[in-house]
């Protein structure tokens, strides 16, 4: 089995229909990668394990996703130099946005790479960490840009009157 690339974490069960987009993207090019369920409130241990080995476990770079107060991307980025994505989960509360905010409002010094709330921030999280490790694999850079030029193709010229 190939060392995995990319951690994707997530606070509960609940979150992994959206996480499932990252680690789907990721599928489709290539990319290895782990999940844990990782809460900062109900795992604090896990977390904190998981984000001072994350460096010598190889990871090189972190999706975390998270509801509600949504403090597992930020916890992460204060406990690793891996760069942390952050997803925002939809709630049923206030739709997400509280877990926007809270992903985005780091201090200086703890960055977290926030995407949408939702799935297609989850699916654009799996894209930002395979551009990430693009940087430094020329195979994945090429599958990359595949991926991209095949999501280009498939948008029509002009609309149908279906």
């Amino acid at each position: 089995m190939t060392q995995p690339m990319v951690g994707i974490i997530m606070g509960s069960q609940s979150d992994w229909p959206t996480m499932r987009e990252a680690a789907d993207v990721l599928d489709e090019l290539g990319v290895a990668y782990e999940t844990k369920i990782v809460s900062a409130h109900r795992t604090p241990d896990r977390l904190w394990d998981y984000g001072k080995t994350a460096v010598d476990r190889g990871l090189q770079v972190i999706i975390a996703g998270a509801g509600g107060a949504a403090h597992l991307p930020g916890m992460m980025a204060s406990k690793t130099r891996v760069p942390v994505i952050g997803i925002p989960v939809q709630t049923n509360a206030l739709s997400g946005v509280d877990s926007l905010y809270s992903i985005l409002q780091m201090p200086r010094g703890f960055p977290v790479a926030t995407m949408a709330i939702g799935a297609a921030g989850a699916k654009n999280g799996g894209l930002m960490a395979a551009g990430i490790l693009a940087l430094q694999d020329p195979a994945l850079a090429a599958r990359l840009d595949a991926w991209r030029a095949a999501l280009s193709a498939s948008i029509p010229d002009e609309p149908t009157n279906d």
